[in-house]
């Protein structure tokens, strides 16, 4: 039997990094589950360790893709066999077949369909764990990479947790009206003053682009502020001290790695009831072999479908 993936065996543009290879299945091994991928989702997370920007942890030759969702179709123990699953923390999932060890893999519920269990991990969680370590019941919060997936999660369920107000600071146009549908007060990301005034008034703000906006935002965020960075879209780093406060630095393998198997796993008891109950963005499918297109389609600017893979 066959696999196909996506490797990248050097640092470089997705584009140019990564090749569709096609090798022998790698016999079973005892302790894991031999998972059939159905989709993998295209994300940031995915795309930016191929660049080599974090080569100081993920370095190749290595499968690209961190999340996805797939059936369970060989196993020691029967009972998983036909089970659907996210095979988290393992291979890469830009394949069609992944063995994953037992204690990763989060069982999905038939309620959640495969494209939204595909996108089930790495952004929820994220989110979510993120408004658990800072609440914002009352507060004014700011999120960034408003037409993200991550930011419109937070910026649903900061609402939903009792936030008093939510901006959302946009690159695209074509974000507002979404952002307003949201409830989100829209910001241009070339509005400096505009952005000025509103982090002055506000108690938080998660950041996921560093560089010049997030020094712009410590520079005017008020002494009762928080600021919790999670990413780096913009590709550039920032000084965390700002004239009131410093950034507080967020990211899930960081909170995954202290966290016992089960306990993070049980996570997803909380995750699945509330994602459907949020608004997503549709899908746009996109076979394992036009990995290329589906990458063009998430460079576009304004995108309002998430490129998912049918592997």
């Amino acid at each position: 039997m066959e696999n196909t993936a996506l490797w990248f065996r050097q640092f470089g543009e997705p584009e140019q990094a990564l090749t569709l290879e096609h090798t022998p299945l790698a016999p079973f091994v005892y302790g894991t589950l031999r998972v059939r991928m159905r989709y993998a989702p295209v994300n940031p997370s995915d795309q930016i360790p191929i660049t080599g920007a974090y080569r100081h942890r993920v370095f190749p030759p290595r499968i690209a893709g961190y999340e996805g969702v797939g059936v369970v179709e060989q196993a020691e123990a029967t009972e998983w066999i036909g089970q659907r699953v996210l095979p988290l923390r393992g291979e890469g999932t830009w394949q069609r077949w992944v063995d994953c060890p037992v204690q990763w893999a989060v069982p999905v519920p038939d309620s959640i369909s495969d494209e939204l269990a595909a996108c089930g991990y790495i952004n929820p969680l994220a989110a979510w764990l993120m408004l658990k370590r800072w609440p914002v019941a009352g507060k004014r919060v700011l999120v960034t990479a408003a037409g993200s997936a991550c930011a419109g999660l937070l910026a649903q369920w900061a609402k939903s947790q009792g936030a008093v107000e939510v901006y959302g600071i946009y690159r695209s146009p074509q974000h507002i009206p979404g952002l307003r549908n949201l409830g989100v007060i829209p910001l241009s990301i070339d509005d400096e003053r505009a952005i000025a005034e509103a982090v002055s008034q506000v108690d938080r703000v998660y950041d996921a682009v560093g560089g010049e906006l997030a020094t712009l935002m410590l520079d005017h965020l008020n002494s009762r502020a928080e600021m919790v960075s999670y990413g780096l879209l913009s590709g550039k780093g920032f000084s965390p001290r700002g004239k009131n406060i410093t950034a507080q630095r967020f990211h899930l393998r960081d909170a995954l790695a202290v966290t016992p198997v089960e306990e993070w796993r049980s996570w997803f008891n909380s995750l699945w009831p509330l994602l459907l109950q949020t608004q997503r963005p549709e899908v746009e499918v996109f076979k394992l072999e036009e990995w290329r297109l589906a990458l063009a389609r998430f460079r576009e600017p304004g995108r309002q479908r998430k490129p998912l893979l049918k592997l």
